[in-house]
């Protein structure tokens, strides 16, 4: 387990940002980047920091901040240090606690919706498909799209049909950073949903 020092919680703070909001990979790169203990001594967030390092563990740390970039335009650590940012990584602990049951929930609640399943896919004159609209207002988890689009691979589908090129590339690009970063049995949930659009086909 690796110490979580107030320069280690910077220095990850720094990767996920860069991760979330750029084209540097985490992953990749191992969550290296090259800010330096000066910037962090000259850092007017440096507090915060130590805070969130005798706060958390670093791997829960790593997921207390990606639970807050999927969530919020973060700008700066500040913005996430108090409740709010505590309360987000909550609800988010309990989804990924809860994923299989939440992704059963959800498909049964989609399939639900419509007529027929390929219905939560199609881009009607350039509109939000029903599946990305109920991914945006929540009644579905962001998990679950995600899960989704990593079995159907139909994001790239959905760019070149939908007309906005503005809030849904940014929401993409949110889902795709946040891809790697989702721990789940890709089989296993791959079953589910076959077997769910076999019985509402």
């Amino acid at each position: 387990m690796e110490e979580t020092t107030g320069f280690t919680a910077y220095t990850l703070y720094q990767a996920i940002k860069l991760h979330f909001t750029s084209d540097y990979d985490f992953f990749k790169y191992n969550g290296k980047t090259n800010v330096s203990k000066d910037s962090f001594m000259h850092s007017k967030s440096k507090y915060s920091f130590y805070k969130l390092s005798r706060k958390y563990s670093y791997d829960d740390l790593k997921d207390f901040y990606v639970a807050n970039f999927i969530e919020h335009d973060v700008n700066w650590v500040g913005e996430i240090t108090g409740p709010e940012g505590e309360e987000t990584y909550k609800k988010w602990q309990k989804r990924i606690q809860g994923l299989t049951y939440r992704f059963e929930q959800d498909i049964m609640s989609l399939m639900d919706s419509v007529d027929e399943p390929n219905q939560l896919l199609v881009v009607k004159n350039g509109q939000y498909p029903k599946l990305l609209v109920s991914a945006q207002q929540g009644d579905i988890a962001i998990e679950t799209l995600v899960i989704m689009n990593d079995i159907m691979n139909f994001f790239p589908m959905w760019d070149k049909k939908i007309d906005d090129t503005i809030i849904w590339p940014t929401y993409k690009k949110r889902c795709e950073k946040y891809s790697p970063f989702l721990i789940y049995d890709k089989r296993k949930f791959k079953t589910i949903l076959q077997e769910s659009v076999k019985e509402n086909a």
